[in-house]
């Protein structure tokens, strides 16, 4: 991560398919292989998302932003032996919990980070709100505002936070270096209670595909991509 951040996870006793959360030696430790070497299709990146999807789902909703990276299964055993009994070794890659985004403005916090050659892709976890068609015209700066007009990127947000016909959604966003990107977004169900860890994902709908938010994968590639 920029400036050599610690890649820090939720706790020392946070996992990722059985991963500890910590920062590992392979950030400062040279890859060999490519996500193409290594076989990474669309399919294995969907299911990797969906991965970090689930468990981040078992802490419940109303969670801050969360990045993980993607990183070579191999490399990590071969660093870290002692994981061998804690994570598929068949994996082709490994999500590991990072230490949490600065507050503010995602897109300025995704503009401070350049990962390593060794990670070889990322994924990032946001709560969301999600209106249905033609709700835009009731936000500020909807259908009777003014062509061009500026409108508080907060002030948005309040609104559709507030709007009564919202959903609220978590989505996984997922890139790899030189590879496919999947999305993943869950609709949370306001049936099921709101207190933290106690959300039913039984009945909760799930919408994958790797077009659901194209400007946050472009920004999570640009991660990956040496200046």
């Amino acid at each position: 991560m920029a400036g050599g951040a610690a890649a820090l996870g939720r706790g020392s006793d946070a996992t990722m398919n059985g991963v500890p959360a910590t920062n590992p030696s392979w950030e400062s430790s040279p890859g060999d292989n490519s996500p193409s070497q290594l076989g990474v299709d669309q399919p294995t990146v969907t299911a990797l998302a969906r991965e970090v999807e689930e468990f981040v789902a078992t802490g419940g909703w109303d969670q801050p932003t969360q990045l993980f990276a993607l990183v070579p299964t191999t490399s990590l055993l071969e660093l870290q032996p002692d994981l061998a009994g804690q994570v598929d070794a068949g994996a082709p890659l490994t999500p590991v919990a990072q230490e949490a985004l600065p507050e503010g403005d995602l897109g300025e916090a995704l503009a401070g980070i350049m990962w390593p050659e060794t990670v070889h892709g990322c994924a990032l976890v946001q709560e969301i709100v999600v209106l249905p068609p033609g709700a835009e015209q009731d936000l500020p700066g909807g259908e009777d505002a003014d062509d061009g007009a500026a409108v508080d990127a907060e002030r948005l947000r309040a609104a559709a936070a507030d709007h009564p016909d919202r959903t609220e959604a978590r989505l996984v966003a997922a890139v790899l270096r030189d590879g496919p990107v999947a999305c993943v977004l869950r609709l949370r169900d306001t049936g099921s209670s709101t207190e933290t860890g106690s959300d039913s994902t039984d009945t909760e709908e799930v919408i994958v595909h790797p077009e659901l938010a194209p400007n946050l994968t472009d920004a999570l590639r640009a991660t990956l991509t040496a200046p």
